[in-house]
């Protein structure tokens, strides 16, 4: 079963819109949310994480054995959530074998050229929809 690792901060609204589309699509995978703060953890465990933890060692410590890790591209950016990332964190995302699935939220002076403001309801859709593409390989 696909191991996908979801990282989220500030309130927690991407990885639970994450979560909640994942799960609504019903596609087979065991879905651990770790937040830079204990709001943005009860928001993904509320919406349907299988587990959940809070921190820079629980981010560190859960991207070794993820197949995927997914929030928006500022989890793999030093200091970014308004500083709720960690250089450890990033580093920690950005060594991680895993498949980063990082959808591009122009916001907090990181902004992805060539990328257009795209709702976040269709962001998570694409997201929903590789997510699939690889349980089906």
């Amino acid at each position: 079963m696909l191991k996908l690792l979801i990282v989220d901060g500030q309130g927690g609204g991407i990885g639970r819109q994450l979560v909640e589309a994942i799960r609504n699509a019903k596609i087979p995978c065991q879905i651990t949310a770790v937040g830079t703060n204990t709001t943005a953890t009860a928001a993904m465990l509320k919406a349907g994480a299988d587990q959940a933890a809070t921190g820079e060692n629980s981010v560190v410590v859960c991207c070794r054995d993820a197949d995927v890790i997914a929030g928006p591209v500022g989890i793999a950016i030093a200091d970014s959530l308004l500083g709720e990332i960690t250089p450890k964190m990033a580093l920690a995302i950005g060594q991680s074998r895993a498949k980063k699935l990082l959808l591009p939220v122009n916001h907090c002076n990181n902004i992805i050229v060539g990328v257009g403001d795209l709702a976040l309801r269709t962001l998570t859709g694409e997201a929903v929809s590789y997510l699939s593409a690889l349980t089906n390989e």
